[in-house]
């Protein structure tokens, strides 16, 4: 239910932009209205994710670690799995924003009744007894690698759009990832992979049962919003030729502050636009944001120096005690008379 209310919801959003991009008179609510509202919504829900973020007190550290700790020396630790310097830590939150290093060794359980094998290359066909079994999820960790990387090169060959003159990196970007030319335009590889990252992810959810029973409205939404954003890309690259010169006037103009909408935008641009605008505007609230989480998540730039160190609650306040020692040379004598052991005489 979950997988088509979001999607039906896309759909109108869709519907919504293509007749927006019809209609000549609604043309600057859908080409500029709608984008600058989505930007605004975009950096001030950016900024108070990160902020509020930032101010949740840590007190404790409690990084994740899959090594142990260093303390005594004849302990053997692990600098990347359990780092106590920040060059440990530079070089686990490189792995992991760069490789998604905890999702490579990500493994899933399950309970199975498969027949138990004997070693020997022989195997009972009689069903097992149920058993709890661990398995890895390599192909999820694939998929994620290619998507994010993938869209990372799109957005930045969509910089020819936003800057003028179009810088000579950019070129060399689209050449490297177009270099498997079959024919014009050049097939870009990176649209190929993200299409297939975004069905691999996108079945996943849908025929796993375990995946799709805790799978919610937004986890659809924000999947079919960038199945549609990359969809229509893909048709305007190579099915339907839109004026390019009018889309980049009308992008260079939200970029530069001095937004116009030149006759010649198609219909379909405004349905990538504005899937476009919803997802900049619906990213601060959604998971998606995880791109800034990780680097204020505790348990993943800490160093681990737990038992290396003591640390002390920064804010506790002084407590006053009363020692033994206050204790007895207040009740000595009654101690003594008492026949109770001192010890001060």
């Amino acid at each position: 239910m979950n997988a088509l209310s979001s999607l039906i919801v896309v759909f109108i959003l869709a519907a919504v932009a293509w007749v927006g991009g019809e209609v000549v008179s609604l043309h600057p609510a859908f080409g500029i209205v709608v984008p600058a509202l989505a930007g605004v919504v975009f950096v001030v829900g950016f900024a108070v994710r990160v902020v509020g973020w930032a101010r949740v007190p840590v007190p404790f550290r409690i990084p994740t670690t899959c090594g142990q700790q260093r303390s005594l020396s004849w302990i053997k630790s692990g600098w990347l799995e359990s780092p106590w310097t920040r060059t440990g830590v530079v070089a686990r939150m490189a792995l992991e924003v760069l490789l998604f290093r905890s999702l490579f060794r990500g493994t899933v359980a399950a309970i199975t009744t498969e027949p138990v094998s004997d070693g020997h290359g022989s195997q009972d066909p009689a069903p097992g007894p149920a058993r709890l079994v661990f398995g890895e999820q390599k192909w999820l960790w694939l998929a994620a690698l290619a998507f994010h990387w993938s869209f990372l090169f799109v957005v930045l060959r969509h910089l020819r759009f936003f800057v003028e003159p179009t810088p000579g990196w950019v070129g060399v970007l689209g050449a490297i990832d177009g270099f498997f030319q079959v024919g014009a335009p050049a097939v870009y590889l990176t649209d190929v992979v993200l299409l297939a990252a975004l069905a691999y992810l996108l079945i996943r959810r849908l025929t796993d049962a375990q995946v799709r029973f805790i799978s919610l409205f937004q986890d659809y939404f924000a999947l079919y919003l960038l199945v549609g954003l990359v969809t229509t890309g893909v048709l305007m690259r190579y099915f339907v030729r839109p004026d390019i010169i009018a889309i980049k006037q009308l992008t260079l103009g939200l970029v530069t502050l001095a937004p116009a909408v030149p006759t010649g935008v198609s219909p379909l641009f405004f349905v990538h636009l504005f899937l476009l605008s919803v997802l900049v505007a619906y990213f601060p609230f959604s998971k998606l944001v995880h791109m800034a989480g990780v680097f204020l998540s505790p348990t993943r730039n800490l160093a681990n120096t737990n038992r290396m160190r003591r640390h002390v609650n920064p804010w506790n306040y002084p407590v006053k005690v009363h020692t033994y020692e206050e204790w007895e040379d207040e009740f000595r004598d009654k101690m003594k008379a008492a026949g109770l052991p001192v010890e001060k005489v």
